[in-house]
């Protein structure tokens, strides 16, 4: 029995309104009425990834959609920038697809240096660069609008840009900064249950798409766009969360984007403060910490995993106790989602009220 609130970095709570959203009877996914949903969807996806590109839904995790990104775009070598636990995954995942691949390789919680980048991109040897926006095993957030305008300089290298952590808590304008492949997942600031990866892709990823070999089928972005020109997925999707999707995108546009991006930034803030007052320490640098976790380093000696235990245990509430080789180095509080002042307020008392137990005496 699950009787305690998330505020992981994911998958975060998800709100009552949202969960009667997926109650919505399913339909066909060949039928008139799945056409009207999708399209439905259509536009408002578009102007949250501030595109005029398709944005496809695919039924997967974000993982599935990064795999078919590799699989679909590269021709000569990839260059994984890593800088934490998710985008260190990559070198491994394009391996497996059988593709060549290097490492641009930062410390967890440092942010990779687009001059770095520049450098590694003047030999020539890779077409594509994937990239973490928002690393959260370590709460950085890369530069991205910077490393965007070095990628700028090689026509030839195409981005795949994970923002999975922080697409709709901050602006990333997809075609402005030139994104080839922009994907997110349901389960993060969109604050729906996992299972629905969305991903956008540009003209030139078409092009470059028709050219590979050995894309495969459930991922294949030639696939997505031949049954999005229709109104549909190429396989069946997870209809539920389609209907999820709708009532969570149109209540973003409710809210105001702009409105919503403001939000995330003071309920960071709020955390920030804090972490300041209770004399923990960011891991990342300040300039670089997310806008929605907080990865705090355990500089006090606290016994992270005994307090959160404790909190989600007697309050009711659960953080993360740290993830991978930081795992009880450090914590990390998720403001993302449908998060408020108050119950990120209320968060931070209840953590006061238990903090001094774990502590050294």
């Amino acid at each position: 029995m699950i009787d305690y609130k998330l505020h992981i970095p994911g998958p975060v709570n998800v709100s009552p309104e949202a969960y009667k959203a997926l109650t919505t009877p399913v339909m066909g996914h060949r039928s008139s009425d799945f056409v009207d949903l999708y399209n439905q969807c259509q536009p408002l996806l578009q102007k949250l990834f501030q595109t005029q590109d398709p944005v496809f839904l695919s039924t997967s995790s974000a993982w599935g959609a990064m795999e078919g990104a590799v699989r679909n775009l590269t021709r000569k070598k990839t260059l994984c920038c890593m800088c934490g636990a998710f985008s260190d995954k990559w070198i491994d995942v394009v391996r497996r697809c059988g593709k060549e691949a290097d490492a641009l390789q930062v410390e967890w919680g440092k942010h990779i240096d687009p001059v770095q980048l520049d450098e590694k991109l003047a030999t020539g040897e890779y077409d594509l660069v994937t990239l973490v926006h928002n690393e959260t095993s370590c709460g950085m957030m890369n530069p991205l609008e910077d490393i965007m305008k070095v990628l700028a300089k090689y026509p030839d290298v195409l981005s795949v840009i994970d923002t999975v952590s922080s697409f709709s808590v901050v602006s990333i304008p997809k075609d402005q900064w030139g994104i080839d492949v922009l994907l997110t997942g349901s389960q993060k600031a969109l604050a729906l249950p996992p299972g629905l990866a969305l991903l956008s892709v540009s003209n030139r990823a078409f092009e470059r798409a028709k050219e590979i070999e050995g894309r495969g089928y459930y991922f294949d972005f030639l696939e997505f766009l031949k049954n999005h020109e229709k109104g549909m997925t190429p396989s069946t999707p997870v209809i539920p969360l389609i209907h999820g999707l709708l009532y969570t995108l149109e209540t973003i546009f409710e809210e105001g984007v702009e409105n919503r991006f403001a939000r995330h930034d003071h309920l960071n803030s709020l955390v920030h403060q804090w972490i300041n007052s209770k004399g923990f320490e960011l891991l990342p640098e300040k300039k670089y910490a997310s806008k929605s976790l907080s990865c705090v380093k355990n500089n006090l000696n606290m016994d992270v995993a005994g307090f959160v235990k404790a909190l989600r245990e007697e309050k009711k509430l659960s953080i993360d106790g740290g993830y991978g080789k930081i795992k009880g180095q450090t914590f990390r509080i998720s403001n993302m989602g449908n998060e408020t002042e108050e119950s990120i307020s209320y968060l931070l008392s209840q953590m006061d009220e238990i903090l001094p137990r774990f502590l050294p005496s």
